[in-house]
């Protein structure tokens, strides 16, 4: 392990569901709530959720490839979220809220770019897919209310809501790929 753990980016809707589900997930390390590739230095989630500083939210995933595969990850990732939906997911609008996948090692933009590539090529959503592919720049990490917000606020209406139900149906497509 210790040096061969890799990371990725992803932007699927509020962080609050995304992490809610990756925590869960064999062979992620780490998670973490952020904001990605905006433009103002030390953005707050206030900011964010104006949905001027072009940041998005977003959760930055440690994971082990000898435990889980990068294109596991996104299979997960691609159930979880509406990839063609743009700056949307639900109820929740605005570029904060696009669907992104944000890369430092440039393998994983060719495998993230080949991974959405097969999906539309066997017209898994029936639209099309409108994911980002960029490098991570400009990371920020979120505020510590927000981190590991679904295990800290569980009955919060839209955790109960929202994440629950994304929790759920990880812990079902994906049964083999969760933690004990």
């Amino acid at each position: 392990m210790g040096d061969s753990l890799q990371t990725i980016t992803l932007g699927g809707g509020c962080f609050w569901c995304t992490e809610a589900v990756f925590v869960k997930v064999r062979g992620v390390t780490d998670v973490e709530s952020g904001y990605a590739n905006g433009l103002v230095p030390n953005v707050t989630y206030q900011q964010v959720c104006s949905g001027d500083t072009g940041y998005n939210e977003v959760v930055k995933l440690v994971f082990d490839p000898a435990q889980i595969s990068l294109r596991e990850i996104l299979e997960i990732f691609f159930v979880i979220h509406d990839p063609t939906s743009m700056n949307r997911q639900g109820a929740d609008t605005g570029t904060q809220y696009r669907s992104g996948i944000y890369f430092s090692d440039p393998s994983h933009e060719a495998a993230a770019n080949e991974f959405i590539s097969e999906v539309t090529q066997q017209g898994v959503f029936g639209s099309s897919i409108v994911t980002e592919v960029k490098a991570l720049q400009n990371y920020v990490s979120a505020e510590e209310y927000h981190q590991d917000f679904f295990a800290k606020n569980p009955n919060q209406g839209y955790c109960v809501a929202v994440a629950g139900p994304k929790v759920a149906k990880f812990r079902k497509t994906f049964a083999r790929l969760a933690k004990a």
